[in-house]
């Protein structure tokens, strides 16, 4: 809203996102010098509110930045003690031995992890740095220059009406302005998405590709509880439909984090990638993991799976993308955290150099120098062609061509498979209806599997209802006049929450209807919508999951 009157705050810098990325940004501006003045906007109602639990954490970039973590009480408790790879058919199993693999895909020196304890742990470090931490507060709007740069962002804005006016309780929000304002708000965040198109950061690189990541807590039999354990399996039941696979990470207090990816570059728009995750479930070796157990927390989150190709231009006039704001994930290993923490401290020390020599609101091309060309660029490059090979040959060549390209990557540097690009934009990829066949899902039992709607109470989600729909349709009519003739409304699968409905009345016209006080903010629907007629925008601040400590 361009006529609203703001108060506004002056810092050195801006950072939106209490994450991996943002927090260590922050915590690292301080350690070079205790007069900046640092503040970090979090949209979730406290730090790591929407941080979905569960990770295996490569500690390199918690190394760099605090190396005396273990002496401050960081909570990387579980190191992982065993490693588990399983080809899965609808019955059985086979395992794969770990020695084929590269190096890289070993987790020895890694730890399970929740990423929200370890994202409150950082917070409460950067606050005894004297950083300043707003919870609650959603950056809604980029503040620009008589430049056209980033100044700033607004924050803090609450009580508009459904239709975008103020109503009776509106708070305007403030402008929070800085030299430099980093982006850390994850993946497909709402602010970041605006400075790649206005700035046009990812004009030389390839589309940025995605997955759904799903995941479950669970406390199972302790008799199966198996402490720092890892398992990663590949194939049912995906089979042909999709790439993707699942994790089982065994964490602290008899609890397990179960996951499944499923890659949104799929064709068949019949596909139901919640209902998938809900079938995996059923396989025998993980139904007998879970027997005797119970669903303690659900949540998703999309994750960025381009890699290396598809890294934008990650810095621009007044400020940077952090972590999956860029696209750090390598996708191989199924870990990006490492990486956002030191993009965090690399933006922190290009900021630091910049102020100090009294610039401000340009652009920190030191710091997308370094992205290309230290620790996270080595990280990334050697694993560049795994999600590719994976996109034209399926499982199999992935599994071989990826295997080879990796292993001579890790042996001497160079990738001997080049770069293979990837094509089609997820959105690109989805088919029409005619041409694929609808799949026949189980009815979930209750037991093992869960319909969408009982699942999400357990991601504790929640919006004030007397507020603008943050899942914004570009053209109303596109969902039933486009979308439900070509591709079936593809809507009412790919979310994971069940916020999209096709509502069928006998005589009446089909409705579109969003339910957005369920979304989770995974953004899938930003990414996989065929006609990208979805934008997911921001909430205001405290809305959205509440994922639990545990």
């Amino acid at each position: 809203m361009t006529d609203v009157t703001r108060e506004s705050m002056e810092y050195d810098v801006v950072i939106v996102g209490a994450g991996p990325a943002g927090l260590s940004a922050a915590i690292r501006l301080r350690q070079l010098d205790p007069d900046l003045s640092v503040v970090v906007l979090e949209k979730g109602s406290e730090v790591g509110a929407h941080i979905l639990s569960g990770a295996v954490l490569d500690p390199c970039g918690l190394n760099a930045l605090i190396p005396d973590w273990r002496e401050k009480g960081a909570p990387l408790n579980v190191p992982v003690t065993q490693d588990n790879f399983y080809l899965l058919g609808e019955a059985g199993k086979v395992r794969v031995p770990n020695w084929p693999m590269p190096p890289l895909m070993s987790n020895h020196g890694n730890y399970i992890v929740s990423m929200a304890n370890v994202c409150r742990w950082m917070a409460e470090q950067a606050e005894a740095l004297g950083v300043e931490i707003f919870p609650g507060m959603a950056a809604s709007e980029l503040v620009l220059g008589e430049r056209g740069e980033v100044v700033g962002v607004v924050a803090g804005e609450f009580g508009l009406n459904p239709d975008g006016t103020p109503g009776p309780n509106y708070e305007p929000g403030m402008e929070l302005r800085g030299k430099y304002v980093f982006l850390g708000e994850g993946v497909r965040g709402h602010l970041s998405k605006l400075a790649i198109t206005r700035y046009r950061l990812d004009r030389d690189a390839e589309p940025q590709k995605y997955g759904l990541g799903m995941k479950e807590i669970w406390e199972i039999d302790p008799d199966k509880y198996q402490l720092g354990t890892v398992t990663h399996t590949m194939g049912w039941p995906l089979g042909s439909n999709a790439g993707g696979g699942s994790f089982i990470y065994h964490a602290e207090g008899n609890q397990i984090h179960i996951g499944f990816v499923v890659h949104l570059n799929y064709q068949n728009p019949y596909l139901y990638p919640y209902m998938e995750f809900q079938r995996f479930k059923h396989h025998p070796m993980v139904a007998e993991l879970l027997k005797g157990g119970k669903r303690v927390a659900y949540g998703a989150r999309a994750i960025s799976e381009g890699g290396w190709q598809s890294l934008p231009r990650t810095c621009f006039p007044g400020g940077v993308l952090l972590g999956c704001s860029a696209g750090l994930v390598n996708l191989p290993r199924i870990k990006g955290n490492h990486n956002a923490m030191l993009s965090g401290k690399a933006a922190a020390e290009a900021a630091y150099a910049a102020i100090q020599a009294g610039r401000g609101g340009d652009e920190l091309v030191e710091y997308d120098a370094d992205l290309r060309s230290g620790p996270i660029a080595k990280d990334l490059r050697r694993v560049r062609n795994v999600k590719p090979l994976w996109s034209k040959y399926g499982l199999t060549g992935s599994l071989a061509l990826g295997g080879f390209d990796m292993w001579v990557a890790n042996l001497t540097g160079m990738n001997p498979l080049g770069t293979i690009g990837h094509g089609k934009s997820d959105a690109e990829a989805t088919g029409l209806a005619a041409d694929h066949k609808p799949i026949d899902y189980p009815k979930p039992d209750g037991v093992l599997s869960f319909d969408r709607l009982t699942n999400v109470a357990y991601s504790f989600t929640n919006h004030e209802e007397n507020q603008p729909c943050h899942l914004r349709l570009r053209d109303s009519s596109i969902p039933i006049r486009v979308n439900l003739p070509k591709y079936a409304e593809p809507a009412q699968r790919y979310c994971p929450a069940g916020v999209y409905e096709v509502v069928q009345e006998e005589g009446k016209t089909p409705r579109f209807v969003i339910n957005f006080q369920n979304c989770v903010h995974c953004k899938t629907c930003d990414i996989k919508d065929p006609s990208q007629n979805i934008d997911w925008t921001t909430p205001q601040g405290g809305d959205g999951p509440n994922y639990p400590n545990t």
